[in-house]
């Protein structure tokens, strides 16, 4: 059997240029991957399958865990099968990329357990196939994408930060969120240059402070109570905040265990759905401690920066 880890990645900033002629949008993103994950087993078996903890998830080809599976097989040409089973920890419909974090997860477990030899250059390729978030999430860490979020250049670790995410139950529709952006409305866009440079100086100060995302201009006026959220974080002593993709999560990054589990303990008396984690880099064990949801916390001990 094999075993991949699916992170959850956040925006540290999301900027979106111009309507491309394809339909898609140019983007420039600055993402990285925290240390809440899915995790996909993967073994041998005589055809595709695909089960999942999480009951309202599909596990036919709605799912892009096995829309990956099924595109590896066409592209490669091998007619091995495989038992996909998905450990679902990351909410759904977040804005945190859960099902391309999945997708890029089956990629490279298969990759694995099939004894294909492809290069992550190789498999990142394939995932642009899938969704913009997979080549990203192929790589994981802490990157830039460019494009319609397919051209990624690797960047340097974060400094260590713990993330509080907060996940309001609110449906929200990447592409109806995307249609009602206008661009041309837009007066302030996210530094993205200024973002790289603190990233690469390891200043959490100088990447909080330049936390940008555009999508919050529509996402916030469709749904007042996750500017409401963002607010809050800050609040409450967040260094930074910001709504992560097309939301609703919004997500505080702390640079003190203490001061985050005040910020985590202060969420949890009005929003079910509130984690606390960590950045995690491309070396990292991202395997995390996982805050449940209101009234049924696991056990755990504390964490310590490695």
């Amino acid at each position: 059997m094999v075993c991949e880890k699916a992170p959850a990645k956040i925006n540290l900033s999301l900027d979106v240029l111009y309507r491309r002629d394809d339909g898609y949008h140019e983007v420039e993103m600055v993402m990285q991957t925290v240390d809440l994950a899915d995790r996909v087993y993967l073994e041998e078996a005589e055809d595709l399958q695909l089960s999942c903890t999480h009951p309202k998830l599909p596990t036919d080809e709605r799912n892009l865990a096995l829309r990956a599976a099924k595109l590896l097989q066409q592209e490669t040409g091998c007619n091995r099968g495989a038992s996909i089973h998905l450990d679902k920890r990351i909410p759904l419909s977040a804005g945190l990329a859960g099902g391309s974090s999945d997708a890029a997860a089956v990629l490279r477990g298969l990759n694995r357990l099939w004894g294909l030899g492809l290069t992550k250059d190789a498999l990142a390729e394939l995932g642009a196939k899938l969704g913009s978030d997979v080549p990203f999430c192929v790589y994981g860490g802490t990157a830039l994408a460019q494009g319609r979020g397919e051209r990624i250049t690797i960047l340097p670790s974060c400094p260590p930060a713990w993330v509080i995410l907060v996940h309001p139950p609110i449906p929200v529709s990447t592409a109806a969120v995307y249609g009602r952006l206008r661009l041309d409305e837009v007066t302030e866009h996210p530094k993205t240059a200024q973002m790289v440079a603190a990233i690469r100086e390891k200043d959490l100060g100088g990447i909080s402070q330049r936390l940008g995302n555009v999508l919050e201009t529509v996402t916030f006026d469709l749904y007042p109570e996750v500017r409401r959220l963002k607010a809050r974080m800050l609040q409450f002593g967040a260094l930074g905040a910001l709504m992560s993709g097309s939301g609703p999560t919004v997500f505080g990054l702390v640079d003190r265990q203490s001061k985050a589990e005040r910020i985590h303990h202060a969420f949890r008396g009005f929003v079910r759905e509130v984690y606390l984690t960590r950045v995690c880099g491309l070396n990292d064990d991202i395997v995390g401690k996982r805050r449940e949801p209101h009234g049924c916390d696991r056990p755990h001990g504390r964490e310590r920066f490695r």
